[in-house]
């Protein structure tokens, strides 16, 4: 019987099946042994096949995959974990307070969406929180991120009126995303006119969320769509990116390759780059070059690890 996956707590996993029913699973022991990199063989958004095996519901095969976001947890481990899976869009939410989330983790996040083909909305929560200097900072990222052509939004989930988000993920797969405190669960309540799905305080001590989520979970919108809520991240390391197409997914720099003397020009010392100059010239983020190149060293690093 077909299922979807829509809760894993690790060892367990809710699914509903075509009908609507729903049964708790376990994985059959193949999935841990078959060359299986990631730490999370079957993932929140799933679809998969079960069947009752000694009165347990067992997960006995995945289906294909349209698309997925996975990571690395530390940099230079080589396990993985995938987020979710099928997804119609991510919405990557960012605070540059408390907690703080640095364009280093956006961009990674990005990088990672767009290499395995998820559309990414950025949005910026807390804002009503801002000083002169974050509202400047803020507007200027909004700018930056607007002309590469990803959609921001704006507001403070807890105080404002959530109707533009409602009309993004009406009739969507939908996954959450962020650091741990950017205010996910408290979006969700609103989505849901509820308070049913569990919100804390930010640690002040650490200026960092509380893991109020400790696993993944799919809800159904009564307008419409599904929401994947995630664990807070604390890192995000990239998976599966060759370092000689990273720049590639730099929409701002994959639009200027073309131009550029070397087919395979990585934008640092070659002559005649196109992103150099546009670099040069104001046109593209110095944030974001920065972070493209200290993408590149890591992967390279890790490349020359795995290779000697």
């Amino acid at each position: 019987m077909k299922a979807l996956v829509i809760k894993s707590t690790g060892s367990w996993y809710d699914v509903e099946s075509d009908d609507g029913s729903f049964y708790k699973c376990r994985i059959k022991g193949k999935f841990r042994t078959e060359n299986i990199k990631s730490t999370n063989p079957i993932v929140v958004g799933d679809y998969v096949e079960i069947n009752n095996d000694a009165q347990t519901w067992m997960i006995e095969k995945l289906y294909d995959r349209k698309n997925m976001i996975v990571r690395k947890s530390v940099n230079l481990s080589k396990q993985t974990h995938i987020i979710a899976a099928n997804i119609d869009q991510a919405i990557l939410m960012i605070t540059l307070q408390s907690p703080l989330t640095t364009t280093g983790f956006i961009d990674r996040f990005l990088v990672s969406a767009q290499a395995f083909g998820v559309e990414v909305i950025l949005l910026f929560n807390k804002i009503d929180l801002y000083s002169k200097k974050l509202i400047i900072q803020h507007q200027n990222l909004i700018s930056e991120y607007s002309k590469i052509g990803y959609r921001c939004i704006s507001l403070s989930a807890l105080n404002d009126n959530i109707n533009e988000v409602k009309s993004i993920v009406e009739n969507k797969n939908n996954l959450i995303s962020g650091h741990s405190g950017v205010g996910k669960s408290t979006l969700i309540n609103k989505l849901f006119g509820s308070t049913d799905i569990l919100t804390n305080e930010i640690s002040q001590r650490h200026d960092q969320g509380q893991h109020t989520t400790t696993f993944s979970e799919l809800y159904r919108l009564d307008f419409g769509g599904t929401i994947i809520d995630t664990p807070g991240i604390k890192g995000f390391g990239l998976v599966n990116i060759d370092v000689d197409n990273l720049s590639d997914y730099f929409p701002e720099f994959l639009s200027l390759k073309q131009g550029c003397k070397f087919n395979n020009c990585k934008h640092i010392n070659e002559p005649n780059c196109k992103v150099k100059e546009a670099l040069e010239k104001g046109q593209i983020s110095t944030d974001r070059y920065s972070n493209y190149l200290s993408m590149l060293e890591t992967e390279e690093s890790i490349y020359r690890t795995n290779n000697y």
